[in-house]
């Protein structure tokens, strides 16, 4: 089978979290499943994709036997075939699923944002599943260099080719900092612009009720 595109892999993986989480709806319509993909939670990056790239996307799954029109419905929409495709287990095409839609994820981050899809019985049940995935041929999916500053390692899909690895830490960096996300450190550096700013509006607030009272 070919990589896949960023926006098939994220068709793929809507398809099969919204049979899960949402079977009344499903299969799903074209409107939904844009929806889906543009979704603003529990999606890693968030996209703005349009139907007619959606569309590209699905006639691209379609072409694979990844994705098919469902029957009995005067709106077209679509099914997945993930699992028999990549003749795989329901528990792993569900952890597929979830890299798909979140990116690199540890064990623990997986059984637990799977919930909804699959219920995991423990850590190690995870790692199971996810060692058969690596261990296929090809590949389905890797286990990433553990990140400076992190405990546990990521899993990464391959459906879409080779992800990037982890950059390592260049000589002398700080361990602590490293650990830091870029989300944490804009954070901070707003926390830190309000701070001053609070502090300037005391200092000229003091400076005026020092003028009023005629003190040096």
């Amino acid at each position: 089978m070919r990589i896949l595109t960023p926006l098939e892999a994220r068709v793929l993986g809507v398809l099969v979290e919204k049979q899960a989480t949402v079977p009344d709806t499903y299969p799903l319509s074209l409107n939904a499943l844009v929806a889906g993909c543009n979704q603003k939670t529990a999606r890693v990056p968030v996209i703005e994709a349009t139907e007619a790239e959606v569309l590209t996307a699905v006639d691209g799954l379609k072409a694979l036997s990844l994705v098919f029109e469902g029957s009995g419905s005067r709106v077209v929409k679509f099914e997945q075939n993930l699992a028999r495709v990549l003749n795989v287990p329901g528990a792993a095409a569900a952890l597929l699923a979830v890299l798909m839609l979140r990116g690199p994820q540890t064990a623990a981050e997986l059984r637990l944002n799977c919930e909804r899809l699959h219920r995991f019985a423990d850590i190690s049940s995870v790692e199971g599943f996810l060692d058969e995935l690596a261990g296929k041929t090809p590949p389905l999916a890797v286990k990433l260099a553990r990140a400076p500053g992190e405990r546990e390692a990521r899993w990464a899909h391959l459906l879409c080719g080779e992800p990037a690895q982890p950059a390592a830490r260049a000589g002398g960096g700080d361990a602590t900092m490293d650990s830091v996300g870029a989300g944490e450190l804009a954070a901070l550096k707003a926390e830190q612009t309000r701070l001053a700013a609070e502090l300037e509006a005391l200092r000229a607030q003091v400076a005026r009720i020092t003028r009023e009272l005629g003190l040096d």
